[in-house]
């Protein structure tokens, strides 16, 4: 009993607690107001800083509202919160309204983008609820504000803010702004502006239904709304009106408040990515229920009809943590319906959405959308429809009369559309694995021999080797990761080439950082960035501008592999030799550092077992799965009688561990120039390229080539699994694969080797290549590659003492190409298990046949240091 009455009691003094405070605060509140608003002396345009403060303070949170008494009017209600602060209301905004200045910088950089590919109508923005016009002279940081716009338009209810902007535009002396003070559902730009006849290609004595609404396409290029929309009462018919001002390749930027669970929109394509937007269900209750004090609605209809009526080009969540983590997002979209310009059945888009579909499925079928014919193969035969999974997607939107997904309103249409809420695209916890790649893409190109006819699959890995590929122009490029921010780094990369000049392209990926990078992504790059790769690359700016010594080439999960080196060169005081390793002219001198100082350092045994050979280091930092380490156990105890591969102890498999390093870092140190030719390792032990060792496409002869306006047209970046990739192209359309080691990444005898090698043989054409790597020596499957229409020839081969290629990080590499077709059937039919049967008793024969005799075999194939290197 007397516990229940001590907690009345608390209760009741923590109530009590709270009104004091309250009144305290209204007490001083109303003395500060008292004492700087209505002190005479106290300049009224240039409020201090103090002064604007307390006026904030008392016109937020302790001035009565009024503005009710003659019925609920939304323009006398503005004027009872807005009133007694228009004159420091910039002054206190700037903390408060975050995402104004990126929201103006990420739509002007779309504007100069339509600017330059000749797509901007009028050049007229509208500014709803634009206040004091803060906006729009914030937007003078990115465009000439007079000289781009032929008119500027800020329209607003507050009269009192209205007065601050007419002044701030008599004082910069814009005469193309132009400040209206009414509802913005009354607002017409008739009313204001004249039709430009010449433009618009209509007389002008017709009627304006012919040139706005429904009847005909708007004027306006710009419109915006900075924390606007959360204080529209009736915003269904403001976000509607937009429709009829908006040109066709106009562009519409949102910045505002929001609470929303991820449950609204988990099921939701066309958001443009929803990383970051749940908000949990305390913040969900507290900011909504704060803000509607000062009749600011959060509720998740505004945002949600936003993303309903309009197409998404980029979407952003964020949280203003300087104030307590208040959720706000920035969106910019444009007119949902596609393909006026671009289609030739008028204002279809499932037409537009074929069009699209066939260039990423390699379809040679390019019909109207009434058009449909038997589709039949050279020889006769029916060709399955083939059908992309953002085409399929698009067309369940466009029956259910939803915005595309956001892939298909992007300037570029490079990155495919896929939905990042799967489970076998968030296990990799949007982090990337490798931040460059491990593959000498100059051996691949030897060996392909690429073609300006040649469409080409590879894995993204970290996109130097698709960059690599695009310098021989191709005809198509289908770059396929299942590892979305893998694709995400690919996209940075190929808008730093679209949008940048050539030292900053090195700054970001030779130097692997860059101070302004947060300030190019928005300004620059950000028009050649899908919504996701734009989310994820400003979340992650810090990757290029942190000041601690980190860059873009110690991030990512590969980074735990570089970070352990340098931290034991720090230890073992090995800094001043690794440079010197890093500098020198000849081999001598480099293998003088490496055996005297570096070796016992890095292929340490001890090390070795402790951590390196641990399965979490090699998958986490190295990227070598379980599979994949089961080869190289499978290999060491092939060139050891004594060793039983079915029952190796631990020590014997990080001995298997520890043999494989060193037959990869002797070798690499023996024959090839790590400061002047080797940019792999240079890249570890020294964090960044120079200028005199680094990758083809950081050439400033590549930079020229891979910076004009059409050089990734053919690009295709798909973000799925090789073999939903491959059954989704057209039978036939390949003619090479290069899937570096994914086949090792399949556990011994699994039936998706033969289900990839079948799709493969689908889409190569006959005489097509597949180039791969493993880290067998005799790889099990290359048996299914024999079985299922290939010829398989081993091209390079690792022995202990010997190079592979200038990362020899894997001990062979192989060529299998297509010479006969195989039915799907097959599989069905009981191929796979004679397969996998036939493969198992001849395996440990071939491994060990390759430490006996195989010599004879490479030298039929080439002596690999010759070939490779």
């Amino acid at each position: 009993m007397w516990d229940s009455m001590n907690v009345v009691v608390n209760a009741w003094q923590a109530w009590l607690g709270l009104i004091v405070l309250g009144l305290l605060l209204s007490i001083i509140g109303g003395s500060l107001y008292a004492w700087t608003v209505r002190k005479p002396d106290a300049p009224s345009d240039e409020p201090s800083g103090f002064r604007s403060l307390c006026v904030f303070i008392y016109a937020s949170f302790l001035k009565p509202h009024t503005g009710d008494d003659e019925g609920y009017q939304q323009q006398h209600a503005l004027e009872s919160f807005y009133k007694s602060q228009a004159s420091v209301y910039d002054a206190t905004r700037r903390r408060l309204l975050r995402g104004r200045e990126d929201m103006l910088g990420i739509v002007a950089a779309q504007l100069r983008h339509r600017a330059d590919t000749g797509q901007l109508a009028e050049r007229i923005w509208v500014d709803f609820g634009g206040g004091t016009g803060y906006n729009i002279e914030a937007m003078s940081a990115h465009l000439s504000v007079p000289d781009f716009f032929s008119a500027v338009y800020l329209v607003d209810l507050s009269p009192s803010l209205c007065e601050i902007a007419r002044r701030r535009f008599a004082r910069l002396g814009w005469k193309n702004v132009k400040v209206i003070c009414q509802d913005v559902r009354s607002f017409r730009l008739e009313d204001h502006e004249p039709l430009n006849v010449k433009k618009s290609g209509i007389t002008s004595d017709q009627p304006w239904s012919a040139v706005i609404g429904n009847s005909g396409p708007g004027r306006v290029d710009l419109i915006t709304l900075s924390y606007a929309l959360s204080m529209i009462p009736e915003f269904y018919s403001v976000i509607d009106a937009f429709s009829t001002l908006l040109a066709p390749t106009g562009v519409v930027g949102v910045v505002d408040f929001y609470v929303q669970s991820i449950v609204d929109v988990a099921g939701r394509n066309y958001t443009g990515g929803v990383f970051n937007r749940h908000v949990n269900w305390l913040g969900r209750v507290f900011w909504r229920a704060w803000f509607e004090a000062d009749r600011v609605g959060l509720e998740a209809a505004r945002r949600d009809y936003l993303e309903y009526r309009y197409g998404t080009i980029l979407s952003v969540d964020e949280r203003n943590y300087m104030l307590g983590g208040i959720p706000y997002y920035i969106w910019v979209g444009c007119l949902k319906e596609l393909g006026v310009s671009m289609s030739r059945v008028p204002n279809d888009p499932r037409e537009v959405v074929r069009r699209l579909d066939a260039a990423a499925t390699e379809s040679p079928y390019l019909l109207p959308v009434e058009e449909e014919s038997r589709r039949e193969s050279s020889d006769g035969t029916d060709v399955p429809e083939v059908r992309s999974k953002a085409y399929e997607s698009a067309i369940v939107n466009l029956t259910s009369n939803l915005p595309l997904p956001a892939f298909f309103y992007q300037n570029h249409h490079w990155r495919m559309h896929y939905n990042d809420q799967l489970r076998k695209h968030t296990q990799f916890n949007n982090e990337y694995i490798y931040a460059f790649t491990w593959e000498d893409v100059r051996t691949d190109r030897r060996l392909l021999k690429i073609k300006e006819d040649d469409v080409l699959l590879a894995i993204t890995s970290a996109g130097d080797n698709i960059l690599a590929y695009a310098l021989d122009s191709p005809k198509r490029i289908h770059a396929v990761d299942l590892n979305p921010t893998q694709n995400h780094l690919l996209e940075l990369k190929i808008a730093a080439f679209a949008s940048l000049e050539y030292t900053d392209v090195w700054k970001l990926f030779g130097d692997g950082k860059h101070e302004r990078f947060r300030e190019i992504l928005i300004s620059k790059l950000s028009p050649h960035l899908s919504s996701r790769a734009f989310q994820y690359w400003l979340d992650h700016s810090q990757v290029f501008t942190s000041k601690r010594g980190f860059g873009l080439y110690q991030s990512g999960g590969s980074r735990h592999a570089i970070l352990l080196v340098k931290w034991l060169f720090r230890v073992f005081g090995l800094g001043r030799v690794v440079e010197r390793l890093c500098l020198v002219k000849t081999l001598n001198e480099q293998r003088e550092i490496w055996q005297q100082r570096i070796r016992k350092v890095l292929l340490n045994k001890i090390l070795s077992q402790l951590v390196i050979s641990t399965d979490s280091f090699l998958w986490k930092a190295l990227g070598v799965p379980l599979a994949q380490r089961t080869m190289i156990e499978s290999d060491f105890a092939a060139r050891n009688d004594y060793v039983d591969p079915n029952r190796m102890t631990h020590r014997q498999k990080g001995q298997a561990i520890w043999e494989y390093m060193v037959n990869t870092l002797d070798p690499v140190v023996e024959t090839t120039l790590i400061g002047e030719d080797n940019y792999f390792y240079l890249l570890c032990v020294q964090g960044s390229y120079s200028k005199r060792c680094h990758p083809a496409y950081l050439t400033s002869k590549a930079h020229t080539k891979l910076s004009r306006q059409q050089a990734f047209d053919g690009l295709r970046i798909h973000t799925d699994e090789l073999y939903e990739v491959m059954t989704r192209l057209m039978p036939g359309s390949l003619t090479i694969a290069v899937v570096m080691d994914s086949m090792d990444w399949l556990p011994l005898h699994s039936p998706k080797a033969s289900e990839q090698i079948t799709a493969l043989n689908q889409a190569l054409k006959k005489g097509g290549r597949v180039l791969l790597r493993s880290a067998g020596l005799w790889p099990w499957y290359i048996d299914v590659f024999a079985q299922l229409g290939f010829v398989t020839q081993r091209v390079g081969a690792r022995h202990p003492g010997t190079c592979i290629d200038r990362v020899n990080m894997y001990a062979s590499t192989w060529l299998c190409t297509k010479s006969s077709g195989v039915s799907t059937s097959l599989i069905a039919n009981g191929i796979e298990k004679r397969v996998v049967e036939a493969s198992i008793g001849e395996e440990k024969h071939k491994q060990q046949q390759q430490q006996k005799g195989a010599e004879g075999t490479n030298k039929s194939l080439g002596t690999p240091e010759r070939l490779e290197i």
